[in-house]
């Protein structure tokens, strides 16, 4: 069988990617939330005229969340696919994933702060 070419398995890789992206938001509840909150940020954005830096900052913080929030989904079904009874070794590794969750959270909500509070006061 012949080699795939450099192209070709750059596109594979990207349907992998697409196809787990599609899976992520379809299956996860609180993807869905944040998706949902993306939506109505970037509505948000439109309407108050947010600046191209402020524009960076909201997408930078929106993309860190879902990434994040996707590493936190993986962790959690390794970690129940290893050890599919309770294990308090693996809440613990549940528990640092979801706080990894929390501090990026937190972080793109300062960023909101800073950027809308001015436009809406």
């Amino acid at each position: 069988m012949p080699k795939e070419t450099f192209l070709a398995n750059r596109i594979k890789s990207v349907g992998f990617a697409l196809r787990g992206a599609i899976l992520l938001i379809k299956t996860e509840a609180s993807i869905k939330i944040q998706v949902f909150i993306t939506l109505i940020m970037t509505g948000v954005g439109f309407y108050y005229e947010i600046s191209n830096t402020e524009w960076i900052l909201q997408i930078f913080a929106i993309a860190l969340v879902l990434g994040i929030e996707g590493l936190n989904t993986a962790v959690e079904k390794i970690s129940d696919f290893v050890q599919p009874e309770f294990d308090k070794k693996i809440g613990l590794i549940k528990d640092i994933s979801a706080g990894a969750v929390m501090l990026v959270s937190i972080a793109a909500t300062i960023i909101g702060c800073i950027i809308y509070l001015p436009k809406i006061f």
